[in-house]
């Protein structure tokens, strides 16, 4: 019998801020006489926002308030109230994750986000969701052609490079529309100091004749050059942001995709200065670019890439087999301790004990596991968790082994201790989880990463 999940979607960018509501469909697709195996099966969006200015005090000051009015007014016009929401995303992105309350604004906004959602500011995520909720992932899968996606937004642009339906590699630019804001006489009100060392164009000024089409142009070579179809210099790396992983260009053609608002001017019909911006300009000169001399093509969602790819695709589910004891769910932005496999066979409690220990509070120890454990292999790894970890005892597994070891692991501790055991949950590193309530024999995980830039 299938169950149902409502999935919030909150996407807080640099010249936007919306939310989606989605309804996420669970069936078991194990036999009667199996392990029941839960997989999410559908993906419904319920309601579309407006698409919102993200709310600024000044340039450099996220409202937080106005925000969470914003939020207050959009949960009304659903029709849904914040206890009802499972699970979904919260993302601050582009500049605006580098805004001085970031994180702030994130916590002020989570008493709407209901019991179990991920509050995340950080590039290589927001790649991801970006390129699932423009079908990008999808094109890739039905095709069997890798495609290079590129969600252009107001600060920043997120490249996901995916093969056979799979991200293999993310990245991310400092280009995007709203890095220059000009008023309707042509002055120049914001010049986004990611930009200081390309242009010298100066806030208070208006722009010269050719100036912002020049800007554009250069942006856009690095874009180029991101896509393997320029000749790399040192403008990739200028424009590389802080907290992204390092970019390599693709080494073979790809479809190129594109979403974002900046995706919106490419093929469409804007005055210059219509939204007081560079996006105009940026799409323009991607339109004429080497980027859509080939196979390319705008994405499924543009502007609402990110904010769907939140709603829908964020949450995946854990394996049957689970353990817990004594835990109350949901349980948020877990740290991941990650133990190599070399380490799980070697000495493991001093490989637990040094990888939680830059950790301030409770961790998830993140384990290979064994395919077909031996009595002797769970004990073993039980007595070491046992005796290495002093409070709540978290694990996640690759391998189906959790029911197991968590009682194993129970088995040697004092009665009131805490004890859960996720299988087929295998986090990168830098990671967060979040855990949320049962859901039959299962449990909703978000695999995250939280990063807000200090620049």
């Amino acid at each position: 019998m299938a169950e149902s999940l409502l999935s919030l979607g909150l996407d807080v960018g640099t010249t936007s801020t919306q939310m989606v509501l989605s309804r996420l469909t669970v069936e078991n697709k194990a036999s009667p006489f199996a392990v029941p195996s839960l997989e999410i099966v559908g993906r419904e969006v319920i309601y579309r926002s407006k698409v919102h200015f993200t709310p600024l005090i000044r340039d450099t000051l996220v409202d937080g308030e106005a925000l969470k009015e914003l939020l207050r007014q959009e949960y009304e016009a659903a029709g849904i109230r914040p206890e009802q929401v499972d699970t979904g995303a919260l993302i601050i992105t582009g500049e605006t994750s580098r805004k001085e309350n970031a994180a702030a604004a994130a916590r002020a906004l989570a008493e709407f986000a209901g019991e179990f959602v991920v509050t995340t500011a950080g590039p290589d995520l927001e790649s991801i969701l970006a390129a699932k909720g423009a079908g990008a992932v999808e094109l890739s899968e039905k095709t069997g052609k890798p495609v290079l996606h590129m969600d252009i937004g107001g600060g920043t642009s997120n490249l996901a490079l995916i093969r056979q339906g799979a991200v293999v590699r993310t990245g991310c630019l400092n280009v995007g529309g709203r890095l220059i804001k000009l008023d309707k006489q042509g002055i120049l009100t914001y010049v986004s100091p990611e930009l200081s060392e390309i242009t010298s164009l100066k806030q208070g000024k208006r722009a010269g004749e050719g100036e912002l089409e020049a800007l554009a142009e250069k942006l856009t070579e690095a874009l180029e050059m991101a896509a393997g179809l320029r000749e790399k210099t040192s403008l990739l790396e200028r424009l590389m942001t802080r907290e992204a992983a390092p970019w390599a260009c693709p080494e073979e053609d790809v479809v190129i995709s594109f979403s974002g608002g900046v995706a919106d001017c490419i093929e469409g019909e804007h005055a210059p200065t219509e939204f007081g911006d560079l996006g105009v300009y940026l799409g323009r000169a991607i339109r004429k670019s080497r980027l859509c001399w080939g196979d390319y093509r705008l994405g499924r969602e543009t502007i609402r890439a990110t904010v769907i790819g939140a709603g829908c695709h964020s949450t995946q589910l854990s394996g049957s087999t689970v353990f817990t004891k004594n835990v109350r769910l949901p349980l948020k932005d877990l740290p991941v301790a990650r133990i190599t496999y070399a380490e799980q066979e070697g000495s493991l409690p001093q490989a637990i004990r040094a990888r939680t220990a830059p950790f301030e509070g409770d961790a998830i120890l993140a384990l290979p596991g064994y395919a077909s454990p031996s009595y002797g292999q769970v004990k073993r790894l039980a007595e070491q968790i046992a005796g290495a970890v002093k409070g709540p005892v978290y694990l996640c597994l690759e391998q189906d082994m959790a029911k197991a070891l968590g009682q194993a692991i129970a088995a040697r501790l004092e009665p009131g201790r805490s004890v859960l055991c996720l299988d087929r949950v295998a986090p990168g590193a830098d990671s967060y989880l979040d855990v949320g309530a049962p859901l039959g024999p299962a449990l909703p995980v978000v695999v995250k990463t939280l990063i807000v830039g200090n620049g």
